[in-house]
């Protein structure tokens, strides 16, 4: 059973996700920079569409939830974003959201919020509102995840949580030193709290910076062998950070934000492979239909089925269940 801790964006398509034997998703149901008004409109849309006669969808609010949705054929959705702009500085929307269904909350993107600092800003820290929200995710039962937060920012987030603390989709600096991968000291600090780091797909995180050298599926598990070393198979997981979308045409704007809003992040990665959705992941998968080649790939390796199985979901689950209160 898979469980991939992140897709950044869906037009409710699931055709790749059951080819590929996904059983749920950490979908990022509503784009980066949106508002409180954009957020609950978003929500709003995915909540009617998981009730619609005939969904394809089941909600997931607890873990169980997942095993529910993989048992009636449809794909689990948890429900979760990218950047902490919908809450602003009111504490109050935390539980709010949570009633909604939200189940996940990243505490930055890649610059500052009230919150703290993401991974390309100067790294300040948490702010003291920050430190309230952490507090208030933990007590609720929303997982925090650190994915494209800043270094100091995260550290200080782990200090304070009671509860385990979400890499979803983030590799390791120490094989692929770019902004968004992650220093072997976050790594043990969220595996120290029983956390999951989600080794991704993602090209630019897994490149070796050789432009003659488009990332493919060994570059991908060198960062998987890294962190296992690292801080053993129980804390691994993985988070593609693909789309499930019946044309990739659709996520061609989102591509362009990134582009301009962030070149130092894959302006160097797209001058040398382009900057189509498709050259931005390993080169053996191009959506989820193929993520049997990763596992084919780990069995070549050598790992266990059982190793196996809690990379592609077991050991998140088993950090959700205690980030959720579940």
């Amino acid at each position: 059973m898979i469980v991939d801790g992140l897709v950044f964006m869906s037009d409710g398509y699931t055709a790749d996700l059951r080819a590929g034997n996904v059983a749920a998703i950490n979908l990022t149901v509503t784009p980066f920079e949106s508002d409180f008004a954009t957020a609950c409109d978003h929500v709003a849309v995915w909540l009617h569409r998981v009730s619609a006669p005939h969904s394809d969808w089941h909600i997931v609010k607890r873990a169980a939830d997942i095993e529910t949705a993989r048992s009636a054929g449809k794909t689990g959705l948890i429900m979760g974003w990218q950047n902490m702009r919908p809450v602003e500085d009111q504490l109050h929307r935390i539980s709010f959201f949570h009633a909604l269904g939200v189940r996940i909350m990243q505490l930055t993107y890649n610059n500052r919020n009230f919150i703290g600092d993401g991974c390309l800003e100067t790294d300040s820290g948490l702010s003291l509102f920050g430190r309230k929200l952490v507090r208030e995710m933990n007590r609720v039962g929303i997982a925090i995840d650190l994915s494209h937060v800043g270094e100091r920012t995260s550290l200080q987030a782990l200090e304070i949580s009671e509860r385990p603390v979400l890499l979803t989709h983030a590799n390791a600096y120490a094989v692929a030193p770019t902004p968004r991968n992650k220093s072997d000291d976050l790594i043990k600090a969220v595996a120290a709290k029983g956390g999951t780091i989600g080794v991704s797909i993602y090209g630019p995180m897994c490149w070796d910076r050789n432009p003659a050298h488009p990332p493919c599926l060994d570059d991908f598990l060198r960062h998987v062998d890294h962190i296992v070393d690292l801080v053993g198979v129980q804390s691994i997981a993985f988070g593609t950070d693909l789309p499930a979308v019946r044309d990739l045409k659709t996520v061609e704007e989102m591509l362009e934000f990134t582009r301009t809003r962030f070149p130092e992040n894959v302006g160097l990665y797209e001058q040398s492979f382009g900057g189509g959705a498709r050259e931005r992941y390993v080169r053996e998968i191009g959506n989820q239909r193929d993520l049997p080649l990763m596992t084919a790939a780990l069995l070549d390796r050598g790992w266990s089925p059982a190793d196996i199985k809690g990379l592609l979901g077991a050991n998140l689950i088993r950090a959700l269940q205690k980030a959720w209160i579940d």
